[in-house]
C-alpha cells in the first residue's frame, strides 16, 4: 500500500493549519538600513543530523526512508532501521581507513541509496561530505571545474556509481590525489584496486564509531559544497551540522504540520545542491519521512521517468525549479489520472532556485481547483547554499510569485537602501563560517558587523506591511546602467521577458552595459521552436527552427507586448537574437545548479551582442511595429 494513503495521513491544505502565522520583527537604524528578524525564538536542535537517524531507527526502525527505482523497474527501499546500521557500517570503514577531517570524501554521482548511506555514514563520525556535481565529470570536455576542486579539498575517498562512466573525468584527476576508489555495486566495470560499495566492511570495535560519533558538535563540518555561482570559478563552502540542523528546526516551527505526519517527497533535485541535498532530504530525515528518488529531470529525455513516478507514488509535499513545473504543469493538463494521484495526498507546492512565471503560477492553482476543490499552498523561500539554504521562507499564501516570505527564526536581515530597493545580507546561525581555506574569500563576504554579503536584492510586497513579506528582486552585481543613467534591474526583466517570450525562451540573456538601449541573447527552448514549425520535417536543423518566420514574429510579438506593458527604456527589450548553441558549462555559461550566468554569456558571445547594435542585421529580430 501507498504509505501517504494510510488513514493516520491526514491532508491538510488549510494554510492556517499549515504554517504558523506570519510575523516579523523590523527595527529602523539611522545609518538608513533595518533589521528583520522572526519573534520566533529558535527552538532546540540537536548537535548532528545523525540523531535524528538514530530516533527513527528505534521508533519506526520499518518505515521506509530512501526509495529508487531498480533496474527491473521496482521500488527498491531502505528502512529508518536498515538505513542506521548500513551507516555504522561504512562509517567503521571510513575510520578503520584513517579518512580524516582533511580530506572529505567525494561522491561524483547522481542521487541514490548509496549516495545517501556514504553522505550519511561521513557526517555521522564527523568527516565532510563532497558531493560534487555530476556535470563537471559527465558533461565536461576539460573537467577544469573538478581539476579546481580537487586541487583546493583533496579527497581521502572517492564514490562514483559506474566506473565506466566516470573513467574519462577520474583520468583527469588522477595525478591530484591518493584517494581510495569506491564504485557502486552494480557497477559495469572497475579497476583492480577499487572497492564496491557493498564490500565495505571492516573488523574492529564499534565502540570506535561510537567514540567518533560521540564527538561531532554543532562547528563539526558537515559537507563542503562547491558552487560556482556567478563568478565561474567553483568555491567550497563549509557547511557546519549547526547550519543543518537549525535550518531544519526553523522549518519544523514554520510548517508544523511536517509533525502531524510523515511527509512523503518524490524529488529529483541533486544532492550536491544546497535545495535537494539540505532542504528537502533532511526535511525528510528530521520528520521521518519516506523519500522516493526520481531518476527523471526536467529534460525531454528524462522527464518521462518523473511522470511515471508521480503516476505511482502521491506526494504529500511537491519541490520543484521553475523548468520542472512547466514541463509538470503540460503533462497534468494531459493527462487526468496522473493529475488526480499527483494531487490526491498533496499539501502543498514549493518552488525556488527562481521565481515562478506568472503563466504557471496561475496553471498550479487552476489544476488544483480542478482536481481537488480548492487551491493549494503554493509557496517559496530564499537563501543560498552559504544559508544551508533557508534565510526566508513564505509560510503563509501569497498573492503573487516570487514571494520569499519572511527571515526564519535564528536568522536575521539587514536591508540597506540600494535605489528603489534594498540590498539584502543574512547573519545567524544557519550561516556559513567562511569558505574551505580561503580566509581571504571569506572576509570578503563578511560585514563589520558578521552579516554576510549575499549581493541580492529584495523589496517590500507592502513596506507599510512588513508582515506581508519580501519580494526576490534579483542580484545585485548583475545590474547595470545604460548610457543615459537608468539602471537596468535584469533579475526582474529577465523573469518577465521569460514570460512574454513563452514558450520559445527556455532563458534570456540581458544585454546593454554602456549602451543606449536593453537587449536580448535567448536561449530557446527547441522541443517549443519545433512544434511552433509544423511544416518543417522533424529533424530540421536548428539553424532552420531559428530563421522560421513563425518563430520569429512570435518572437517579434512578444518584444512588443513587454514594451506595451512596460515602455521604460530599462524595462523591455528593442531587439533580440535566438543562439543556436547551448550554454556551455565549461566556459562558466550555465552553473552546476541550471543557472544562467549572465555575465559569462555576455562575454563569451560578444559579437551577438555586437550584432544586437548593428543596423540592419538580418538575424537580429525586432519588435513589431
Amino acid at each position: 500500500m501507498n504509505p501517504v494513503q494510510q488513514a493516520d495521513s491526514p491532508v491538510i491544505r488549510d494554510p492556517a493549519a499549515l504554517f504558523s502565522e506570519a510575523a516579523v520583527c523590523v527595527t529602523r537604524r539611522m545609518d538608513g538600513a533595518m533589521l528583520l528578524s522572526s519573534p520566533q525564538s529558535l527552538g532546540e536542535y540537536p548537535r548532528s543530523l545523525s540523531e535524528y537517524l538514530l530516533h527513527w531507527a528505534r521508533k519506526t526502525p520499518d518505515r521506509p526512508f530512501l526509495r529508487e527505482r531498480a533496474k527491473d523497474g521496482t521500488w527498491r527501499s531502505v528502512t529508518y532501521g536498515r538505513a542506521l546500521e548500513e551507516v555504522q557500517r561504512i562509517a567503521h570503514w571510513l575510520i578503520n581507513r584513517n579518512v580524516s577531517t582533511d580530506n572529505p570524501v567525494a561522491i561524483l554521482s547522481d542521487n541514490s541509496l548509496e549516495h545517501a548511506l556514504l553522505t550519511l555514514a561521513a557526517m555521522h563520525v564527523g568527516l565532510p561530505a563532497m558531493p560534487i556535481s555530476p556535470a563537471y565529470s559527465l558533461q565536461s570536455r576539460d573537467f577544469a571545474k573538478l581539476k579546481s576542486i580537487f586541487e583546493q579539498a583533496v579527497p581521502a575517498v572517492i564514490y562514483v556509481d559506474d566506473y565506466a562512466r566516470y573513467a574519462p573525468a577520474l583520468g583527469a584527476v588522477r595525478q591530484s590525489h591518493q584517494a581510495i576508489l569506491v564504485v557502486g555495486s552494480d557497477s559495469s566495470a572497475s579497476p583492480d584496486d577499487a572497492l564496491r560499495f557493498d564490500r565495505l566492511y571492516c573488523t574492529g570495535s564499534d565502540s570506535d564509531v561510537a567514540r567518533a560519533f560521540s564527538a561531532v558538535t554543532g562547528d563539526t563540518i558537515a559537507k563542503l559544497l562547491f558552487t560556482s555561482g556567478s563568478t565561474g570559478e567553483p568555491k567550497g563552502v563549509i557547511n557546519t551540522q549547526r547550519m543543518l540542523c537549525s535550518n531544519q528546526q526553523a522549518k519544523a516551527q514554520l510548517w508544523p504540520f511536517l509533525e502531524m505526519s510523515p511527509p512523503v517527497v518524490v524529488d529529483w533535485l541533486p544532492w550536491n545542491h544546497t535545495f535537494g541535498g539540505n532542504h528537502n532530504f533532511n526535511l525528510i530525515l528530521r520528520n521521518g519521512g519516506t523519500l522516493y528518488i526520481d531518476g527523471g529531470r526536467p529534460v525531454p529525455a528524462l522527464f518521462p521517468q518523473t511522470v511515471r513516478n508521480l503516476g505511482e507514488i502521491a506526494p504529500t509535499i511537491y519541490f520543484n525549479v521553475p523548468r520542472g513545473y512547466e514541463m509538470l504543469v503540460g503533462a497534468l493538463q494531459a493527462d487526468e489520472a496522473l493529475r488526480c494521484n499527483f494531487f490526491s495526498r498533496l499539501q502543498l507546492l514549493f518552488y525556488a532556485a527562481a521565481s515562478l512565471p506568472d503563466h504557471l503560477w496561475e496553471a498550479l492553482i487552476e489544476l488544483s481547483l480542478l482536481t481537488v476543490g480548492e487551491p493549494l499552498a503554493l509557496v517559496s523561500a530564499w537563501g543560498s547554499t552559504e544559508t544551508a539554504p533557508l534565510a526566508t521562507d513564505c509560510h503563509f499564501q501569497a498573492e503573487r510569485p516570487g514571494v520569499i516570505g519572511l527571515p526564519v527564526p535564528g536568522c536575521e536581515l539587514k536591508l540597506l537602501p540600494n535605489g528603489d530597493r534594498y540590498e539584502v545580507r543574512v547573519r545567524g546561525s544557519l550561516v556559513t563560517p567562511g569558505y574551505w581555506r580561503r580566509p581571504d574569500l571569506t572576509a570578503r563576504h563578511f560585514d563589520e558587523e558578521g552579516f554576510y554579503r549575499i549581493d541580492d536584492a529584495v523589496r517590500f510586497v507592502n513596506e507599510g506591511v512588513p508582515e506581508h513579506g519580501l519580494l526576490f528582486d534579483g542580484r545585485v552585481v548583475e545590474d547595470f546602467k545604460l548610457t543615459t543613467g537608468t539602471w537596468v534591474h535584469v533579475g526582474p526583466l529577465r523573469l518577465r521577458a521569460v514570460a512574454a517570450l513563452t514558450p520559445i525562451a527556455q532563458d534570456v540573456v540581458i544585454a546593454g552595459h554602456d549602451r543606449t538601449e536593453v537587449c536580448f541573447l535567448i536561449l530557446p527552448n527547441m522541443t517549443a521552436c519545433r512544434a511552433l514549425c509544423p511544416d518543417l520535417e522533424a529533424d530540421a536543423s536548428v539553424d532552420r527552427v531559428l530563421g522560421h518566420p513563425s518563430l520569429r514574429t512570435h518572437v517579434a510579438n512578444g518584444l512588443q507586448e513587454l514594451r506595451r506593458q512596460a515602455p521604460a527604456s530599462s524595462t523591455h527589450a528593442a531587439r533580440a537574437l535566438l543562439l543556436a548553441e547551448p550554454p556551455s558549462i565549461d566556459a562558466g555559461e550555465i552553473t552546476d545548479k541550471g543557472y544562467i550566468n549572465q555575465r559569462a554569456v555576455l562575454a563569451r558571445r560578444k559579437e551577438y551582442v555586437d550584432a544586437l547594435y548593428r543596423p540592419h542585421d538580418p538575424d537580429v529580430i525586432r519588435a513589431s511595429p
